[in-house]
Order: structure tokens, then sequence, then C-alpha cells
């Protein structure tokens, strides 16, 4: 993610009221320079070495925080830890069935599956997403 990306957070979430400490900070900073849509707990690791009082309470705290202001995404499927996404785009998803890994793939966004389903069902559909599960090329070769 670019960097432009992550100062237009950061100052989203000052203009918001949030206060930016070095923790968030680096939450936040890591969220936007990764691709592997880590857990809470992957993050914590990740940044405990830099910040040892920070608690894995303080990331959980601080991953809500980003995600009311729209600062990332949850995903709650593959396993049962909650991964995170800082790529707010519509983009879609592939997932390992065997080690939980999370990858995104490019396709064009499937905005028109929405108006179909909201025209057929009278629903008023809000979102969607599409996930596809296989076994990743590191679990492949482990077989």
């Amino acid at each position: 993610m670019s960097s432009s990306r992550l100062a237009e957070a950061v100052e989203a979430l000052k203009e918001a009221g949030v206060r930016m400490t070095p923790q968030r900070q680096a939450i936040l900073s890591f969220l936007y320079s990764t691709m592997s849509h880590p857990t809470a707990d992957e993050i914590y690791k990740a940044l405990e070495g830099t910040f040892p009082n920070m608690s894995v309470a303080t990331v959980y705290n601080n991953l809500r925080v980003f995600k009311e202001a729209g600062l990332v995404k949850e995903l709650t499927y593959g396993d049962s830890s909650s991964r995170f996404d800082a790529n707010m785009m519509d983009h879609y998803h592939v997932i390992c069935r065997k080690c939980g890994k999370i990858t995104d793939f490019d396709h064009p966004p499937l905005s028109m599956m929405e108006s179909r389903a909201a025209e057929a069902t009278g629903y008023q559909v809000e979102s969607h997403r599409m996930e596809l599960y296989g076994v990743c090329p590191d679990c492949q070769r482990k077989q």
C-alpha cells in the first residue's frame, strides 16, 4: 500500500478526533504495508519487539477503531481468527483450506450482480463478498 494512503488514513483519524499514539501509528503502518491479511495476534507478535509494553488488547482496540473509521476490513472466514485487510477497494480472496492463508486476486467488481440480486429479490443489497477455497502453493509443496 502506498505511503500516501497511510498518510490519508492518519489524517482521517486525526480529523475524527483520534489521538495518534506511537502504537496506533505502528499498527496502522503494519496493516498498510502487508498483503498477508494478519490476525490481531500476528500484528502483536510483529510489533512486540518494538513496543514491549503493548498488549494484545491494545491491538484489538486499535483494530476496532480502524474498522469503525472505515480504514480496515475484518475478514471472518477461513479459520476461526479474524484477519484484517487495509485494502478497502472491491477485491476478492482465495483462502487456503489447509493453512488459512488469504491471497488477494484481481477480478472486475461484481457490482452488476448486486443490482441483479436487488431486482430479483426486492432486497436493498448493501454489499457482497466472494471467496474461493483451495490449497496454496506452499501447502501443495508439503503434500
